[in-house]
């Protein structure tokens, strides 16, 4: 082979190595992968957050503005951002751009500032001085004539959600309307902020004041009766009914028991709406749910002249970690906490012509407290009192509700002023949803503990409002199950087992080698 030849054959080689590495930069930037294998694909796109950027018809701009050269772990703050759009951009069929802008310098601040990007404060250490930097990290979205800002990013674990949420907002031509009733004692969105936040960068949120009759507005997809204290009147159910036979969803958020851990103390409570939930085939149960697999309550106890504050597990505070696994709305969740929360029935439902499933169920430890109703967080728990396994605590229902007032009488306000309700009543319903919990404080600021219980509330409107995407993203960032609960027996076995088999596997390994070189050693011997 002649120098010329070999000469020719490099270079031809060398051009087919050019040419796979040109063709396989070319299918990459078209064509997108990745392997996740964490659990709930934490780290991949969820299929609502790519049918969203693959449905955009308009180029999507996102400018990110993030100061270069940040220490840990901001910096990875940034290389998160970066492959999360990079994902984004991959699935947007080219109408998705984005660009990292550095607001370096005082020109750059003022623009970072200008478009809603917020300054945070970092630590820097610089030959050996600890100094504090001003630094960004936000995103602004533009779509068409519409901007958003995401005006600083710092928790990575619910980034996709934001930036999906966003799109959604920007992409969506009209929003949907949610109504908290009011007039019975309700908690007022003052005391559901954090609720309200999440909700309302999705939907429309206001209260509806039903107590006098007046009915829901047209344009409501969801109404939410989120624990009342004060019993509803003919009208205010009659207008519920409606809004049900109408095709509206409703939630029914209750506490059956009115429970004091102060006075400790609980009575129950009489909304009149006993008739109408079992004639849509629901019931909750006048009881209180205890469960071995509960939360802790703060407790000051006095001793030697001092007050010495304890946490003492409550198990009418159960953790509930049973949840359907087929259901949207909590197939991911798996610490929700709940309060003097009662069981709810759905017997009924096959008569009626419903389906209905169970959300949340207790564990297998778990028992009902029933007609008097006192607590003592320092009271000693029996065995027995956990006898029964799987209490269910929430339902939803589907399927065409026949009216509670279908042959009855078109209730009247008599009061001053009450405008009359006219019109013949809608008998049926076309196919709608309705949801039941026995805790309607869960989703109270004041109650909320883990994320998943924001999280559930925020995935039983989007159920409810036909909007299942969203729940699928929230949903994948969740709290560490809580510990299973066994019994006394098998502590000590598991105990036990842990001190006494790994030695025990070591001793038989030793065993076994000794005896392998012994039957060796024989063998070579007879040789």
């Amino acid at each position: 082979m002649t120098k010329k030849t070999l000469k020719a054959q490099t270079l031809i080689k060398l051009g087919i190595v050019a040419a796979i590495l040109i063709l396989l930069n070319f299918v990459s930037v078209r064509l997108f992968g990745r392997l996740d294998l964490t659990k709930n694909d934490l780290f991949s796109l969820s299929d609502a957050s790519k049918n969203l950027v693959k449905s955009l018809d308009d180029r999507l701009t996102v400018k990110a503005y993030f100061t270069e050269e940040l220490p840990p772990p901001y910096n990875n703050i940034r290389r998160t951002v970066l492959d999360q759009l990079n994902e984004y951009k991959a699935y947007s069929q080219g109408n998705m751009q984005f660009e990292f802008i550095d607001p370096s310098g005082e020109k750059g601040e003022q623009e970072a500032q200008q478009q809603g990007i917020q300054p945070v404060q970092v630590q820097v250490i610089n030959d050996d001085k600890l100094e504090v930097k001003r630094g960004y990290m936000g995103l602004v979205l533009l779509y068409e004539d519409k901007k958003e800002v995401l005006p600083v990013i710092q928790n990575t674990s619910t980034l996709e959600y934001d930036l999906s949420s966003t799109i959604k907002r920007l992409t969506q031509t009209s929003q949907k309307k949610i109504a908290f009733i009011s007039g019975q004692g309700e908690p007022t969105l003052q005391e559901l902020q954090r609720a309200q936040q999440l909700l309302s960068r999705q939907y429309q949120v206001e209260t509806a004041d039903i107590s006098k009759g007046q009915p829901l507005a047209p344009d409501v997809t969801v109404a939410v009766v989120m624990a009342p204290k004060n019993a509803f009147s003919d009208v205010a159910k009659y207008q519920l009914d409606q809004f049900i036979m109408r095709g509206g969803k409703a939630a029914f958020l209750l506490n059956k028991v009115d429970a004091n851990l102060q006075q400790r103390f609980g009575q129950t409570l009489d909304l009149k709406l006993e008739d109408m939930l079992e004639n849509y085939g629901l019931r909750i149960n006048p009881d209180l749910v205890r469960d071995a697999q509960c939360a802790p309550v703060s407790i000051v106890q006095q001793q030697g002249g001092f007050s010495i504050q304890s946490q003492v597990q409550f198990p009418y505070i159960p953790v509930a970690s049973e949840v359907n696994k087929d259901n949207t709305i909590v197939k991911n969740l798996q610490s929700i906490v709940l309060f003097f929360v009662s069981s709810v029935d759905t017997t009924r439902l096959a008569s009626r012509g419903l389906k209905g499933e169970f959300l949340i169920r207790s564990s297998k430890q778990a028992g009902r407290q029933t007609q008097v109703f006192m607590f003592d967080p320092m009271a000693q728990y029996t065995q027995e009192m956990f006898g029964e396994q799987n209490i269910p605590l929430a339902a939803v229902v589907t399927g065409s509700f026949r009216s509670f007032f279908a042959e009855k009488p078109v209730p009247q306000d008599t009061s001053v002023g009450a405008a009359p309700i006219t019109g013949m009543p809608r008998a049926q319903s076309p196919e709608t949803r309705i949801v039941l919990f026995g805790d309607g404080d869960f989703a109270k600021d004041q109650y909320l503990g883990g994320r998943d219980n924001l999280t559930l509330f925020a995935n039983l409107i989007d159920f409810l409002a036909d909007d299942a995407g969203l729940i699928t993203i929230r949903s994948k960032d969740v709290s560490l199950p809580p510990l299973e609960q066994v019994s006394d027996g098998s502590k000590k076995v598991y105990k036990f087992g842990s001190m006494l088999v790994p030695p025990l596997l070591v001793m038989g390994f030793g065993l076994l080698r000794w005896r392998m070189r012994k039957m060796r050693r024989k063998a070579l011997e007879s040789v």
